[in-house]
Parts: structure tokens; sequence; C-alpha cells
């Protein structure tokens, strides 16, 4: 092959005297790597000179373009041949053929619009064996002529090569026996299985070399070497040989200025001399690529080196395509059954999460305190969720505060439902002093409004990857004067170190974090449903209740005073009534007086539970030594000694507040008044961000067994029956306590006495 700067010369040198050469070379002298991308490498205007090209008008079948090397093969002059029509090709050629058979293949193969059925044809040209292969471009028909050597009879090899390459379970085993069985077949230097990432660069997977060869296993090449475009041919041709890098490719030629040829499905295209330059600094001769095609894109290359010339021909090559394209329904196969594998254990875990998400009260515990948690369907090392502002963890993971700063950034950051990266620390500079728990996360919004979030955790994985030269090295100027390609100018091992970086995440796993999402999105939709329904009921059971206390306060109270008051009129009229009369009546009279105490106090639980809390700062002072005075006068307890200590503000209602003291401090003085020397002392004390009162009493205490229905309505121990009181009270107060979010609780011994709890939120 030559380079640009030697084929304009010798363009301008020669005497083409009318003929118009194509050539497209880019000059080698503004060589960089963002060339190769640009590069038209499907127009070259050249062929390599192993074989020769015609291009037959699809109309009119005259010949409109022919290499310059025909004459190399058929001995004939261009003038000859261009603008000839191809139905006398034979004769012109001194081919021992039927004038017009080759056109008649051409508009065989063109009406059926497929030339497999003829590719490749063999004919003789002089004493040697050639095939003749058509392919259509544009406006015409490429007819090329190559060798047919008949060396490798890989037809007859398939069989055992395609049974031999299955034979591996795993998907690297398959790739290995396949360079074993290709090297085996066409006994190129280095046959190579090299797979492209996602970012383009490629990393050799598989080898098998000769043994003075130095390996190139696991080296990593940048996506320069294999530019997009190149990379879009392998997938419309799927064979791809370079004969021998040291010859010079043939300029193809036309009578009148046309638009370049498209070669993009010739087999003799040139190769772009950035290419050659690439395979003369590695010492390789000859090339040989086979293209390796899952789910309908380039997957990678069986890349074959050879370090003399070498040729395989056209049938051969189509065996290797055959081989090829087996390995590339294998390899779908093989990484699809891996895949299947994992999504299976994902789709157990993703099983038993729902599960939970139906039937566990807590959202937590339902995704992560089971056997299989939210970590399980991604293979995630941890994950933490945050809700209703709790965060609850599995696995390793951030602590608390850096969990804490990592939501902030991700509300602010997440435009997205899902959020992933494998480069945290990169994005978010507070990682990096966690990268060895997560250097990757996968984030799923569950409410942004709402701030609930979870995220899923991957370590960071320390690589060190090998490059066949330094990636980014810029060109350099060799001894001669030319821009040598690099950093494939030199293949010496070049290692670069990978820090705050994880395994990336598979589209699967990114898959089930939205489903999970969904599915949670759903069971919170689900339970605010529940929720709707049960206030719908709890408003229906109000307004039962409103009706209840009507009644009780309307029907019942009339009833009531009736009883009573003829109950007074008679013992005040009845003159003839005797004493023990007039007790029993009084006794009627004295239970419709407790009857009515009863209704009131059910009334006051009832609007208790009904009424709306208006938090305001109390003066606790005046409250509590209030509500002891009025409770006093009311017992007529003068003997009981209350005393107080500090009496620290709270926030509630006056109205409430009050309430819940004089119950308490009522039932301190009515279960202590009997002892010898009764005492009560109430006082408040802060605790972390709480104020908690404590109301203690030296009374008669409360029995062991009846510590848990202390708080239930009507519960009244058997040691106090004979003391006033309905039950009422201490359930009032537990309602106000859950209306203010504060605590009660108590502690008590028989004989000893007992001491109440609140503790109030201070915030």
């Amino acid at each position: 092959m030559i380079n640009s700067g030697n084929f304009v010369q010798q363009m301008f040198s020669a005497d083409y005297g009318k003929y118009f050469a194509l050539g497209i070379y880019m000059n080698l002298n503004n060589v960089d790597l963002s060339n190769c991308d640009r590069e038209p490498i499907h127009i070259p205007g050249r062929i390599q000179s192993h074989g020769f090209l015609l291009a037959v008008d699809n109309e009119s079948t005259l010949i409109t373009y022919a290499s310059e090397n025909c004459i190399d093969f058929i001995a004939v002059e261009l003038q000859m041949l261009l603008g000839k029509p191809f139905g006398q090709f034979e004769e012109i050629a001194g081919l021992n053929l039927k004038n017009g058979q080759l056109l008649q293949l051409i508009q065989l193969g063109g009406a059926k619009k497929d030339f497999d059925i003829i590719n490749p044809y063999p004919i003789q040209i002089g004493n040697a064996d050639y095939y003749m292969i058509i392919s259509p471009t544009a406006n015409y028909y490429l007819v090329e002529f190559e060798p047919a050597t008949l060396e490798y009879d890989i037809q007859n090899q398939i069989g055992k090569s395609v049974s031999e390459i299955l034979k591996g379970k795993g998907l690297r085993s398959l790739l290995q026996n396949t360079a074993k069985e290709i090297k085996d077949i066409i006994h190129y230097d280095r046959v190579m299985i090299y797979k492209f990432q996602e970012d383009g660069h490629g990393e050799v997977i598989a080898e098998v070399k000769n043994e003075d060869l130095d390996p190139f296993y696991g080296l990593h090449y940048p996506a320069s070497d294999i530019p997009k475009q190149a990379r879009a041919l392998y997938k419309l041709n799927y064979t791809r040989i370079i004969a021998d890098v040291n010859t010079i490719s043939a300029p193809i030629l036309t009578l009148e200025v046309e638009d370049p040829l498209d070669l993009t499905h010739s087999v003799l295209r040139a190769v772009s001399p950035i290419h050659i330059q690439y395979l003369r600094n590695m010492g390789v001769e000859s090339s040989f690529s086979i293209s390796l095609i899952a789910h309908g894109e380039l997957w990678g290359l069986i890349a074959c080196h050879n370090y003399s010339p070498k040729f395989i021909d056209y049938k051969a090559r189509e065996g290797a395509k055959l081989i090829g394209k087996i390995v590339s329904s294998a390899l779908e196969y093989r990484e699809e059954e891996e895949q299947e594998q994992q999504s299976n254990i994902y789709q157990l875990a993703m099983t038993m999460i729902s599960l939970h998400l139906g039937k566990d009260e807590e959202m937590a515990s339902a995704l992560t305190r089971q056997e299989y948690t939210i970590k399980d369907i991604a293979g995630a090392s941890g994950a933490a969720v945050l809700f209703e502002d709790v965060i609850s963890t599995v696995g390793e993971t951030p602590d608390e505060i850096q969990l804490r700063e990592l939501f902030v950034w991700l509300k602010a950051t997440m435009h997205d439902a899902v959020y992933y990266t494998h480069r945290l620390p990169e994005v978010f500079p507070g990682a990096k002093a966690y990268k060895h728990l997560g250097s990757g996360i996968i984030a799923a919004m569950i409410s942004k409004d709402m701030n609930e979030i979870a995220v899923w955790f991957r370590p960071e994985q320390i690589t060190s990857i090998n490059w066949a030269g330094n990636p980014d090295k810029p060109v350099v100027v060799s001894d001669n004067g030319l821009l040598n390609l690099s950093p494939r100018n030199s293949f010496e091992i070049f290692s670069e170190l990978v820090e705050n970086t994880a395994v990336k995440w598979t589209k699967t796993e990114i898959s089930n974090v939205m489903k999970l999402r969904e599915k949670i999105i759903n069971t919170i939709s689900k339970k605010a449903g529940e929720i709707r329904i049960l206030n719908e009921r709890l408003k229906r059971a109000y307004e039962e209740l409103d009706t209840f206390s009507y009644t009780i306060s309307h029907d019942l109270r009339t009833p009531l005073t009736s009883i009573k008051s003829y109950t007074e009129l008679v013992i005040a009229s009845n003159k003839s009534l005797d004493e023990q009369g007039k007790k029993m009546l009084g006794r009627v009279v004295a239970g419709a007086d407790k009857m009515n105490f009863l209704i009131n106090e059910i009334l006051k639980l009832a609007r208790v539970g009904r009424a709306e809390v208006e938090f305001v700062s109390l003066d606790m002072d005046k409250i509590v030594k209030d509500s002891t005075v009025e409770v006093i006068s009311a017992l007529n307890a003068g003997n009981v000694e209350v005393t107080f200590g500090d009496l620290p503000a709270i926030s509630g209602s006056p109205v409430l507040i009050s309430q819940i003291f004089t119950n308490l401090i009522g039932n301190a003085v009515k279960y202590s008044r009997s002892e010898d020397h009764p005492a009560v002392h109430i006082e408040g004390l802060k605790v972390e961000d709480e104020i908690i009162y404590k109301i203690q009493d030296n009374g008669i205490g409360i029995e062991i067994g009846h510590h848990d229905k202390v708080f239930e309505l009507f519960k009244r121990m058997e040691n106090v029956k004979d003391i006033e009181g309905t039950g009422v009270g201490l359930a009032i107060v537990k309602r106000i306590i859950e209306k203010h979010n504060a605590r009660i609780w108590f502690e008590s011994e028989l004989k000893v006495g007992t001491i109440f709890y609140v503790a109030f939120k201070t915030n």
C-alpha cells in the first residue's frame, strides 16, 4: 500500500491522458486520532492489488470504472475496457467463455436481487484459476476478480470445528475454542477474540498464537484503533482480509469525472493508509477478521494476524464467515443463558419482597429485614431506604450522616425517577470518603415531595488496565519526517490504574430497580387507599358517636332527671315513710347521680377524641398548682401534703393539659389520703429533647396483675371499689397524651405508692 503523499505524486507524474483517478486519501501529515472517525474508508478510490475490479452501469451495462491493474491480469489496456459493453468482456479479455455469459450472470443476480447464488463464480484467466464476485452498489455492479487458491478446504472442516467450538459450557471456553479452531484451519500466526466495550474500546479476551510471539491476551486497545465507521462496515461485511500491507494498492479509473465509487461491499476494497501504518507499526503483514454479531450489534471480532503476507480465497473466507455466524449465535445464547441464571435469582428476590410488601405493616421491614432484601435484586453489596425520615439499611453502606448528605445531593441532582453511576466519587466528591463501600450506586426516587428514596451500593473495584501503548500519547514525528500514528507507534504495555470506579450496573439490574420502585409506589398507594377507607369508617364512627352522645345527653338524661326528681319528691312529701324507706329511696337518688356522672365522663372522653389541639406555651406552675387546689377542695383532702419541684413550661392545649394534671393529681390525692401521713410530690425535669413530669404519691399502689389495664376504659382494681371513681379518668388522660404526641407510663408497688410519668416533646 502507499501513503497519500506517494499517491498524489504518482497521480500527477503518470501519463493518465483522459482517465480520472478516484483516490480519496487523507494526508498523513495531518494525522491525529480524531481523523480516524472522519476518514471515508468506504470510498478509497483504490483496491488491494491481488485482484482487479470493474464497475458495470446497471442500466447501460457499460464498463464505467476499472482498476488500473487490470493489465496485470488480462493484458488489456484500460482504453479497451472503459466505456465498452460488459457483454463483450469475455472477447476483450480473451477468456475461454461464451460472449455475454458473465453479463447474464449479473442480470440473473440483479433480477433476483441476490448474488449469493452466483458468488463465487469460477473462471480461468490464462492458466490461473479465479473467482468472480459480484456485488451491487448504488447505480453499478461491482465485478471483482481474485485468485482461487483452493489452499484451505474449510467447507469440509466446518462440522468438526463447530463441534469442538461448542464443547465449552461457558462463554470463556466457547471463545477460547473458537480462537483455537480458526487458527487450526487458516494457520495464521495469531488468532484473537477481540470484544468491543461500551465506549468503543476493545479488549483481547481469548488468544491462540505461535509460541515465539508475545501474548496480547488481556490487553485493551483504544476506540480510535477501530473507529466507528470501520465498526459500521464490520456489521455489513462479516469478513475482511488484508493480504499484504507492503503491496501498492491499485487506483480505480474512469473516463469522465464521476462520483467516488462506493466500495462498501467490495471484497478488494483498499485499506486506509492509517490502518496500514498501524499494522506496520505492529509488525503485522497480513490480517483477516471475522465479525461476531450479537443482538444485531457488533459484539467483537475474530482478529487474525500473520507476520508475513498471507491470502485466503473467497470460498475459504465464506467458510470462516459461516463459523463466525455460528459462534455469534452461540455466544448470544451463552450470554443470555448466564444472564437468565442471574435473572432467576433476582426474580426470586423480587417475588419475595413483593410478598412482604403486601403483608408487612412496615415498609422498611419488607425491604430490609427479610431473608431476601432489596440488595438482592441488583447484586448490590448494600442498600439503604429513607422512608418517613427514618433510614433503614442492609449490607454494607455508608453511615447515617453520609447517607443523609447523599440523599440531599440526589434530591437536588435527580431529574428522572432512577439514577445510576459506577463512578460516584467523580460526580459527588463527598463519596470519596466511602468509595470502598459505594463507588457505584443506583438510586430510585420513591417520593421527591416526601423525601423518600432507596439507594443500592457497590464498592470500589480498583483495576489495572493494560493498554497496548499509552492511549493518551499524541502523534510523534519519525526520523524520516513523517508523522507515525501514535499511540499505536509503540505497543509496549502501558498500565493505567482505575480508581473511584465500581462494576457497572447491568440493564437487568437497572430494570429491576425500576420495577421495584413501581411496586413500592403501588403498595404505598394501596395502603393510602386503605387508610382513606379507614378514615371514612372513622368519620362514620364519629358521626355515630355524635348521635350516641346526643342520645346519652338528651334521651338518657331526661328519664334520669325524672327518676331523681320524683324520688326526691316522694321522700319530701310522703310523711308515712319510715327511715328504712327513706334510706332505700336515697340510694335511688345516689344511683341516678352516679349514672349522670358516668354520662358526663363518657361525653368528656368523646370530646377529647375529636378536639383539635392548638399548641401554645403553657405556664405549668399556674396550671399544676391551680389543679392541686381544685382537687384538694373537691375531695376535702386538706390532710394531704402536696409539694412541688421545678415546673418547666411546655407546649399544648391549656384545657386538655389541665385535664391531664387534674386527673393524675386527683388520683394521687384520692388514693393516698387514707394513709397516716399522705404526701404527693409533683415536679418536671428536662431530659434531652423532652420535659418529663412525675406525679408521685405514697398511697395504696397498683396490683402488678392490673398494670396492663390501667388505661383501659372502666377498669378498676378490687382494692379501690370503695373509693369513688369510674375508671374513665386515665382513659381520658391517655387519649389527651396521644393527641399531644407525648408519652405516659408509671411505676407502682402495692401499699408503697405510685409514680406517673408524662413526657412532652420540647419542639
